[in-house]
This record gives C-alpha cells, sequence and structure tokens, in this order.
C-alpha cells in the first residue's frame, strides 16, 4: 500500500504544467511529495529575480530549519545559490521560469550526510539502499486573472528498507513545518516583486 503524502495547497492535476523540468521527470513516483503556490500582481520576470534573491537570512522559521538541517549552510545564502552548490545538483532550468535541483543521501540525519553528484545523470542513476532522492523543483506558471504563480514542489523518494524508515522518520517533521516554504518563502518573494517590504516583518524581534 502507498504512502499517504504530505501536501501543501494541491491543485487538480490536470493544472500542473508540463514543462521539462516538472518534477515529475525526476521523481514520478514519490515516496513524499509537498506543493505550495502564490500567485502575485508583479510581472513574470520582476517575480521571478525577487524569488532568486530571497536569502534564508529573509524568513525567519524556515531559513533556521534549512541550517539546521544542512548544516554548515551560511544564512547569507540566498534560496537560488542554495539550490546552485553542493550538495544540491541543478537538474535543470528554464530561464526566468523554473529550477530543478536535486539532493540525495540519509536527508533524517543531521550529520550533512549528502554525497555530491556531479551531474543530473548521476542523480537519476543513483540508488543506494538506505538512503533517499529528493527533487525541489521551482517555477513559474499562469495564473488567473492575468497574474503569475509561484510553486514550489519538493518529491523524495526512499530507496530500500532503510531508506524507506528514514523518511518515515522525517514525515512529522514535514508535517510540521512544511507550510513555511508557502508562508515564509515564496510569501518573501510575492512582497519583494510587488514592492512591499518583507524583510522587517519577517526578523524575529
Amino acid at each position: 500500500m502507498r504512502p499517504p503524502r504530505v501536501a501543501g495547497r494541491a491543485r487538480a492535476a490536470s493544472t500542473i504544467p508540463s514543462i521539462s523540468v516538472s518534477a515529475q521527470t525526476w521523481l514520478p513516483d514519490p515516496t513524499l511529495c509537498v506543493r505550495h503556490r502564490r500567485v502575485s500582481t508583479a510581472p513574470r520576470r520582476r517575480l521571478w529575480e525577487a524569488a532568486r534573491s530571497v536569502c534564508l537570512a529573509d524568513t525567519r522559521m524556515l531559513g533556521r530549519l534549512v541550517r539546521w538541517r544542512i548544516p554548515g549552510t551560511p544564512g547569507d545564502i540566498s534560496f537560488d545559490e542554495l539550490f546552485r552548490t553542493p550538495p544540491f545538483v541543478v537538474l535543470d532550468e528554464q530561464h526566468e521560469r523554473a529550477l530543478v535541483s536535486g539532493l540525495v543521501g540519509r536527508i533524517w540525519t543531521l550529520r550533512r550526510d549528502y554525497p555530491q553528484l556531479s551531474d543530473p545523470d548521476e542523480f537519476r542513476a543513483w540508488s543506494t539502499p538506505g538512503t533517499a532522492r529528493v527533487v525541489f523543483a521551482n517555477w513559474l506558471e499562469d495564473a488567473e486573472d492575468g497574474r503569475t504563480a509561484m510553486v514550489s514542489e519538493t518529491r523524495v523518494e526512499a530507496i530500500g528498507v532503510q531508506g524507506r524508515v528514514g523518511v518515515r522518520a522525517v514525515r512529522p517533521l514535514v508535517r510540521a513545518f512544511q507550510h513555511l516554504i508557502g508562508s515564509e518563502g515564496i510569501e518573501a518573494a510575492v512582497r519583494l516583486a510587488e514592492g512591499r517590504e518583507f524583510a522587517t516583518s519577517l526578523q524575529p524581534p
């Protein structure tokens, strides 16, 4: 029996864009899947530029969680740079529209147990038991009323029995904090793109 999936603001499958960099291309049958979406009135190019400029320090709890799960990650790194820097590997991207990155390893530990990958083919071929493959996809798509939506989707594939045990162990953590991807991460990009200050309001008092 397939385990239940965690999802945030999921949409009907028919509305998911069939673009070459879709996370579905890399992990078509994930053990865990989380998706968030925010609509913006900002022009597409401005929204993408804003998303690329948001740093971990511009978010409150989300940035701290990332640094906790990936020890050694600086707070002033942007999410865009993070997804392009080891242990992540860029799997595919479309200019000013989409970026898909991947990561492998024992994601349930705090020992930064993430083998470095050299290229997308190595990610695709990864099959080491007791680990997991993770895809992080961020893209823009057309929304209602001529607006633009930013979508973030994370897919996790457990490999082997121990891999499934490990992913099961982090499922409560995902359920508790996955909403921050939308409420802090994407929302920061939307606010910036629309000319609304976000840094001050997101920093802890």
